[in-house]
């Protein structure tokens, strides 16, 4: 059946992650697992930032827009990926696996931006701590966080509109266990140098540029600390820092090594193992780390779920 688009595919075969029968069943559990610690964990911290007035800072508001976008982060390729492990089922229709990949790379290319606006925030806190209420005012928050989520979506949207204009017209096999842009281009009938390159370049320079920025802030902060006679001083300043350092190098390691390198045979392969770390592993541990190791955060939970405060 012919589309509008000369698309003759009409839903796809995600492959997902392994064939073996007994491995499929340890997976299906240890990933779901992950999953319920990214639904309880980001949740709890969203709900624990909207309702704890002493959390109704700059930091938490980021922190907040974080945890609610890793809630859906991990639920865009989850519960597919899961229900391909115990069901033989593996399909997809072509309007769903367009969605997938939308909303996949809105959500991730947004992270990468609230993660930069985070690193700004710390240092305008160690840095410039009497302006601070100043330069991160309720209004500049909320510019922060809205022009990171509408960046993330227009810069998913050229993907998303690119890719769909693609003829799919023979192959229907995902060497993937959700929608992404690299295996669906070794799909397409057509040369997709042009897609290629965008991937290559604007994805590059999203990552990048927004790497670079949190580089530079902790570069700032870093030297700020070293003209701190205290140690005590030092390390506490830098508490605040290390749950978002942490965090950045989970999210930045895994997203280079999957989208700054041509997609060959090999290269999809170790595509879907990386995959696994910032769809199932990182959005679950995201929570764990800033709960963790964040007094305030376990104060607001502590309060939130048992009435009173076991972190005086």
């Amino acid at each position: 059946m012919e589309k509008s688009n000369q698309t003759s595919v009409t839903e796809f075969i995600l492959l997902g992650i392994t064939n073996i029968p007994r491995l499929k069943i340890w997976l299906f559990l240890v990933f779901f697992i992950f999953y319920l610690f990214n639904l309880i964990g980001n949740l709890s911290i969203v709900v624990v930032v909207i309702y704890d007035r002493s959390l109704h800072t700059p930091m938490y508001f980021l922190l907040g827009n974080l945890s609610f976008l890793d809630f859906f982060y991990g639920t865009t390729t989850v519960p597919k990926m899961l229900a391909g492990l115990v069901m033989e089922d593996k399909k997809i229709s072509f309007q769903s696996c367009i969605t997938q990949l939308h909303v996949f790379h809105f959500l991730g290319s947004t992270e990468a931006l609230l993660l930069m606006s985070m690193s700004y925030d710390r240092y305008v806190a160690i840095c410039n701590p009497l302006r601070y209420h100043i330069l991160m005012a309720k209004t500049a928050c909320i510019q922060l966080a809205s022009s990171s989520w509408a960046t993330g979506f227009i810069y998913s949207l050229s993907h998303t509109i690119l890719t769909s204009r693609l003829p799919f017209c023979k192959f229907n096999k995902v060497s993937h266990f959700y929608c992404d842009i690299k295996p669906l281009l070794k799909l397409a009938c057509t040369d997709t140098h042009l897609n290629e390159s965008l991937v290559s370049i604007v994805t590059g320079f999203v990552a990048l540029s927004s790497f670079l920025l949190i580089v530079i802030s902790y570069i700032f902060i870093g030297t700020h600390l070293l003209k701190i006679a205290s140690s005590q001083g030092r390390g506490k300043a830098f508490s605040t820092c290390t749950s978002h350092l942490t965090v950045v190098l989970l999210y930045y390691g895994t997203a280079f090594c999957t989208y700054l390198r041509p997609a060959t045979k090999d290269s999809l392969e170790q595509d879907r193992l990386t995959a696994i770390l910032f769809t199932v592993i990182t959005p679950a541990l995201n929570p764990l780390i800033y709960a963790l190791r964040n007094k305030d955060v376990k104060k607001g939970l502590s309060k939130l779920f048992l009435g009173h405060n076991l972190f005086k």
